[in-house]
């Protein structure tokens, strides 16, 4: 399979390793993104790239929670210039989207185009009046309903939407103790981007993969290379823990408080407000995460060294 010299920039950006490192991985793996970066992972130059890659569109993530309904909202809504999003029409548009999320329940995007706004236009109708009297292209790129507890968090006017759903008791769930922790957890998952609730949320087949990068990590390091592969693959069971704790939300430790884990912190939370929290689902988006900005300039830097 042929790489180009994108290929070679999308990789360097995802991994941090040298041009000259990502082409050779590329060459490796015949091309295939996800083989180079395990390639440079065991080769110990990157750490496991995030599958969200880098952000690059413009617009808006917007987050909220009707508390009375326990219905939270999170949606994404691009557009082609970071200017658009501090326009009071672009925003009151995210808004009444992600009303109508909440009240029509809509099954996907195409869904949600087709039913109606406060002002009597459907979706798709008030989206194309509004990239008209903007004069930008606009479009609803994605989001999530959640029905429950939650909270929300908004990080930077919407450059991060964070939804999280939880289980307590209509007690504490009125509670403002309860929303200010319910933030903070928020503000955790914006800041350390958890892939996975908890370990028991991790698909087997990412563990497995994990365990195996880590032994060829050890079969590259002069160190352990010699050791019997019995005991590489029992030194990196044991090391799979480091990637729960990277990895797993409940697992993190706290960021307002290093000596605590998330659910350590849940767990006091939960005690001082006299029942029980459970952390049962959440949603981080990023603006424009996986959608990347064309840069020309770089590519024809290193075009010559692909071919």
């Amino acid at each position: 399979m042929a790489f180009t010299a994108s290929d070679v920039k999308n990789l360097r950006e995802a991994t941090g390793c040298g041009m000259m490192d990502c082409k050779k991985a590329l060459t490796q793996a015949d091309g295939d993104f996800d083989k180079a970066v395990e390639i440079l992972r065991e080769m110990g130059l990157a750490k496991a790239a995030k599958k969200a890659g880098r952000i690059a569109a413009e617009g808006v993530v917007y987050a909220t929670v009707d508390k009375a309904a326990k219905i939270g909202v999170v949606v994404e809504v691009n557009s082609e210039t970071d200017f658009v999003a501090k326009n009071e029409t672009f925003k009151n548009f995210v808004s009444d989207v992600a009303t109508v999320i909440a009240k029509e329940n809509p099954a996907d995007v195409a869904d949600l185009l087709t039913k109606t706004m406060p002002s009597g236009k459907t979706v798709d109708e008030a989206l194309k009046e509004n990239i008209q009297v903007i004069g930008e292209n606009q479009t609803i790129r994605r989001f999530v309903r959640y029905e429950g507890d939650c909270v929300s968090y908004i990080h930077a006017g919407g450059t991060h939407g964070v939804l999280v759903k939880f289980e307590t008791s209509d007690e504490i769930y009125a509670k403002p103790e309860f929303e200010a922790y319910g933030r903070n957890v928020a503000m955790q998952i914006a800041a350390m981007n958890p892939g996975y609730l908890d370990r028991e949320s991790v698909p087997q087949s990412v563990i497995d993969n994990e365990t195996a990068i880590l032994v060829a990590q050890m079969e590259n390091d002069p160190k352990n290379a010699s050791k019997p592969q019995a005991i590489k693959e029992k030194i990196a069971a044991g090391q799979i823990g480091k990637f729960f704790k990277e990895n797993c939300l409940v697992e993190q430790a706290y960021v307002q408080d290093g000596d605590m884990t998330v659910k350590s912190y849940t767990d006091s939370v939960a005690k001082a407000l006299g029942g029980d929290i459970k952390i049962v689902a959440f949603t981080r988006y990023e603006k424009g995460e996986g959608v990347e900005k064309k840069r020309d300039d770089f590519a024809a830097e290193v075009a010559s060294m692909v071919k």
